[in-house]
């Protein structure tokens, strides 16, 4: 007779660690169930509930993307512990995978003594020697796959093709489709190769746009332009279409052999438009040169219903560099920044060095934009002040060659004048750090139009703030930035964004002044060409200012700051067809032709010297193909992440001023540095990388009557610096020792604050 009772288990009956109602998998300390039948589990980091029971919650939380969307609060720890299960735990998998294989594949006949065989009869000693023994199949067919590997190898080897190419997915597709032909397999010619295959591919990537093309037509799109030339001057113009659904390339023009003048430019330019249908297009955006400025104007007296905009991210730049030109603070500033990089990874004991003294953090690094260099490393030093005192009053630095040196003492006294060189860097941080931020957002494909107007101000009075609205010190800021924006990048589009975002219409700080007003009823007035459907928006907008009908609802309010301002009117504009409509289109639209301009590696890697025979056709064919693949790859990513903004900026080589001088550079001249680099600190760790955002630095500070006080810096999250591949320092005596004597600064005023308050 069996006992049983209600809290005992079936004898006999295994039972699963995840299993309803057990809690021994350790992927339930950090998960709820909701509901055991239909095994739904919720997240205790991002609160989401999902279907697929602890397994798939392992999956979520360690980020593999594997059936799951990764979650975006899990601690770090927490992810590297879930994906060290899931990976052991694959390994197990594999391990009993191939015992069975070896099994299976194990031969029918078995020897069982010499000279005799016994069929069918399963003994204990034939079945260990089935278990333990490799069979003759699966010998053979590991020495297949070897041999096979080591000519792909080969293959690589002798066409100098990256390494790296392994990791493309369509090599293992490749690989795949190979083995399931078999034997005898004839490869493609080089015909095959160079002309039927490549207008099957472009074929194929033209059908996968047709979706893009819908969302044109629905929400109108970017087409954005901008020119590369490569090191041998030859020059191309790319041209791209960016739309909320992503950005697609569309050809390129070679421009070598002709005069880029306002005339040809206006030519290209009117030439895509016209492929795209005009009744598509809300704006072509380009750089800001005189010569594509004039197309832009000549482009909009002929298109009567878009608008040409200049890349804003440009014009955020250049203010930075009246910044430096202007401001002689900020000018001598930057030079003495620029001699303190170059000196240092110039010489690689000095480098060595520096990696000790800041604990691994470097003064310049790779940067997630590529702009605002010089004040970006100015951050960067600043950050790292502590480090830097230290090293040029240790006994490293005291005994060493460089000590005794005219320019190894011009570097000390720069590092080590606290009331001086730091106050004003101190000080450039102060005007430049909120530009910044605003670069960051528009220098991007994301859809910003509408918060380019506000951030600005909003921008203006961060300065304000930083220099404790004394006037003085700020007012001369405010003019250049004025003076660009109403030269350069101010456009209705800007102001009639403002006007219909949602995060910021039913703010009690908006202001509908003139100006916005007149940008708003300008874009109307240009946008639509039909009077009855411009009457119609305006008094449809009486509906939205007031939130009556749908946007009055409690789904809409609360989502105002929580949703694109495109998906939001997607969502609650439907009472306000037309006025929806015409809100869908301005509010997607990008500021920027970012995706023109990287898309070079992609042309790089065509006009390489073994393909520079190509026909343009072929070339362009190939980066057709080439760049659209990889915008869809990203494209895909951005989509596995949450409904919020996500933007996503690329490393980019930049000017080559900050960091090489006559003697042999720690840095690569050439122009794959980059490159080491990110391979030197994939391999490269630091104890405290992980922590490097919360690590703090004191450092000794002289105060204002001569005492000292200790600082306290903290590292910020804005790790987006620049290296500087090539160049020279021409040593001016303006801009060491004396040099802060002409600044207008007043250096009692300038006070060390965390970077990250600055922006």
């Amino acid at each position: 007779m069996s006992a049983s009772g209600s809290g005992s288990k079936p004898v006999g009956k295994k039972f699963r660690r995840n299993a309803s109602g057990s809690r021994g998998d350790p992927g339930w300390e950090h998960g709820i169930e909701i509901d055991s039948t239909n095994k739904k589990v919720q997240c205790k980091y991002c609160l989401v509930i999902r279907s697929g029971g602890i397994y798939r919650l392992k999956h979520h939380l360690a980020g593999t993307k594997f059936n799951v969307e990764p979650c975006t609060k899990v601690p770090e720890n927490v992810r590297v512990q879930f994906l060290n299960i899931l990976q052991a735990h694959g390994e197990e998998i594999i391990k009993k995978k191939r015992n069975i294989e070896e099994i299976i594949h194990y031969d029918e006949d078995v020897d069982v003594g010499i000279g005799t065989k016994q069929k069918g009869k399963e003994t204990m000693d034939v079945f260990v020697r089935k278990s333990s023994q490799a069979t003759i199949s699966h010998i053979f067919k590991k020495d297949a796959r070897e041999k096979a590997c080591q000519q792909i190898a080969r293959f690589f080897y002798t066409s100098a093709i990256p390494f790296n190419c392994v990791k493309n997915p369509e090599f293992v597709s490749m690989i795949e489709a190979i083995g399931q032909h078999g034997p005898g397999m004839k490869p493609p010619s080089y015909n095959d190769i160079r002309v039927k295959y490549l207008k099957q591919e472009v074929s194929r990537t033209l059908e996968l746009l047709e979706d893009y093309k819908l969302e044109w037509k629905k929400v109108g799109c970017t087409i954005m332009s901008d020119e590369w030339s490569d090191r041998k001057r030859r020059s191309i113009c790319n041209f791209l279409v960016n739309s909320p659904k992503g950005t697609v390339f569309l050809s390129s023009i070679d421009t070598s052999d002709f005069s880029k003048t306002a005339d040809k430019v206006f030519q290209m330019l009117d030439e895509v438009v016209e492929k795209i249908g005009e009744e598509n297009v809300v704006q072509v955006v380009t750089d800001n040169a005189s010569n594509y400025k004039s197309a832009g104007q000549m482009l909009m007296e002929k298109r009567k219903h878009l608008y040409w905009t200049p890349y804003a991210a440009h014009c955020i730049d250049l203010i930075l560099e009246d910044f430096e030109k202007k401001i002689e603070l900020h000018k001598l500033t930057i030079a003495k920044g620029r001699k303190i990089t170059s000196y240092i990874y110039s010489r690689t004991l000095l480098h060595t060095w520096l990696l000790d003294f800041t604990k691994g953090r470097e003064l310049i690094r790779p940067a997630v934009t590529r702009f605002a260099t010089a004040y970006l490393t100015l951050g960067c030093l600043s950050e790292n002040k502590g480090g830097l005192m230290t090293m040029f009053t240790s006994a490293k630095w005291k005994s060493s060659r460089f000590a005794g040196s005219k320019e190894g003492r011009s570097i000390q006294k720069i590092i080590l004048n606290t009331t001086g060189f730091w106050s004003h860097v101190t000080s450039c941080l102060k005007a430049a750090f909120p530009l910044i931020k605003v670069l960051r957002m528009v220098d991007s494909e994301a859809p910003v139009m509408g918060f380019i107007y506000e951030q600005m101000d909003r921008a203006k009075e961060k300065i304000q703030s930083n220099f404790e609205n004394i006037k003085k010190k700020y007012e001369p800021i405010w003019a250049i930035i004025d003076e660009r924006w109403a030269s350069q990048l101010h456009r209705p589009l800007h102001a009639a964004a403002y006007y219909l975002n949602p995060h910021y219409h039913f703010s009690p700080s908006f202001r509908a002044d003139a100006e916005v007003k007149l940008g708003f009823y300008s874009c109307l007035q240009r946008m639509i060409p039909n009077e009855e459907e411009r009457t119609k928006i305006d008094i449809q907008m009486d509906d939205f200012k007031h939130a009556k009908g749908l946007f009055g609802l409690e789904s809409a309010k609360a989502t105002r700051n929580k949703r694109s301002p495109a998906d939001w009117w997607d969502s609650y504009g439907d009472n306000c067809p037309e006025l929806q409509r015409f809100a869908i289109r301005v509010l997607s639209l990008t500021c920027s032709s970012s995706g023109c301009e990287r898309n070079w590696s992609a042309f790089e890697m065509v006009h390489a010297k073994k393909r520079n025979r190509l026909h343009q056709k072929k070339m362009n064919d190939l980066v057709f193909i080439m760049y659209n693949k990889k915008l869809m790859e990203r494209q895909d990513k951005r989509d596995m992440q949450l409904k919020e903004f996500f933007f996503n900026f690329e490393d980019i080589p930049s000017d080559d001023e900050w960091i090489t001088e006559m003697e042999d550079p720690v840095l690569p001249r050439k122009s794959n540095w980059l490159r080491i680099i990110q391979q030197k600190d994939a391999q490269e760790t630091y104890s405290d990388d992980i922590n490097e955002r919360n690590v703090e630095q004191t450092t000794t500070e002289i105060n204002e009557e001569g005492g000292v006080e200790d600082l306290t810096i903290k590292g910020s999250d804005h790790d987006a610096i620049e290296y500087i591949s090539e160049g020279e320092w021409d040593d001016d005596e303006n801009v060491s020792g004396d040099g802060e004597e002409n600044a207008t600064l007043d250096d009692e005023d300038m006070v060390d604050i965390p970077i990250k308050d600055l922006f």
